[in-house]
């Protein structure tokens, strides 16, 4: 199986011949390219046209954060699974109000299963405390039937996510990590910090498995397909986002594995340093690689279940199979 590399320090990609490989002062590391399905760059790394030339060839985009840990652009190379037909009925599934209401609320109701998902779990663990909180979201769920437009949905999921928030600071064992508002651009507390910087890898991954299926990652459903550059990700992402990166937040805090030292903090900003980067990266890598027991497939990993999520949606576009988002067992 392929695996990501990611990328911490400063140096240079360089080519030579069919070879790729990584040099920093006197030190030269190769990639190996064929058994490489993307790479996340948070260094400063200088590169080539040759480079980006040899990346393109073997598939295999890339990745950019800035000093905060954050995604900031990708060096997406030339589709090679991308159909004109599924590009055309994604747009027509995007111009039909109904149909992309469909999947906007499909989106939405598929995050918030797997948010309860999370929280059902905790309460066995917590007891009565998260009861209120998940029937409140529960009756919320039930509302999104009646939404008429995305604004309102993502008005809704806005609403239940800053009750499973708020939620974390029951799940989580540490007075350390408490949860007050959420805060973006930029995050304000550890916390914070660390919801931005697995939302933007769960962002990253599912845009590189996208890459490999026939969709279009630029039109998407619940975010709005404007200004930016992809957005199906985005709209994707929300089903896997409870299950993978807040349950290895849950994780990482729980068994006290990253700790207030992993951040760098100022007055009114929080974010991870290099070895909380890469502790946050080694659990989320190891959590994509779990397997789980999916239909008649047999053991499928996180990974391999995202592109499957992408394969749904192909089948629904051209109205093979409704689309369903996939729910988590537990």
């Amino acid at each position: 199986m392929k695996k990501s590399i990611y990328i911490f320090n400063n140096g240079t990609i360089k080519r030579k011949d069919n070879t790729i490989y990584f040099e920093k002062d006197e030190e030269r590391k190769i990639i190996p390219v064929n058994s490489v399905s993307e790479i996340h760059i948070f260094g400063e790394v200088d590169l080539n046209k040759r480079v980006l030339e040899f990346f393109t060839q073997n598939k295999i985009p890339l990745f950019f954060y800035n000093h905060y840990g954050y995604y900031v652009g990708s060096y997406y190379p030339r589709e090679y699974l991308n159909s004109g037909l599924i590009t055309l009925k994604q747009a027509q599934f995007y111009l039909n109000v109904e149909e992309r209401l469909f999947l906007a609320k499909s989106f939405v109701k598929g995050a918030v299963d797997n948010i309860l998902q999370n929280l059902n779990y905790y309460k066995k663990v917590k007891g009565e405390y998260l009861k209120e909180t998940i029937q409140i979201i529960k009756e919320k769920y039930s509302e999104i039937d009646s939404k008429n437009d995305t604004l309102s949905l993502m008005a809704i999921e806005g609403e239940i996510r800053k009750l499973y928030y708020e939620a974390f600071n029951i799940i989580l064992n540490s007075g350390d990590f408490l949860f007050d508002k959420r805060t973006k651009k930029p995050p304000e507390n550890p916390l914070n910090a660390l919801i931005s910087f697995g939302n933007s890898l769960m962002y990253t991954t599912v845009l590189a498995q996208i890459y490999r299926t026939h969709l279009d990652p630029r039109i998407g459903y619940l975010h709005e397909t404007n200004q930016r550059s992809f957005s199906l990700n985005l709209d994707i992402a929300e089903i896997f986002k409870p299950i993978i990166v807040d349950r290895v937040i849950f994780s990482l805090i729980n068994k006290g594995q990253i700790k207030l030292n992993h951040f760098e903090e100022d007055v009114e900003f929080s974010y991870l340093n290099e070895k909380g980067r890469q502790l946050f990266i080694k659990a989320f890598e190891e959590k994509l690689l779990t397997t789980i027991k999916y239909k008649n497939l047999g053991n499928v990993s996180y990974r391999k279940l995202i592109r499957l999520e992408c394969y749904k949606l192909y089948k629904h576009f051209l109205e093979e199979e409704i689309y369903k988002p996939f729910i988590a067992e537990w």
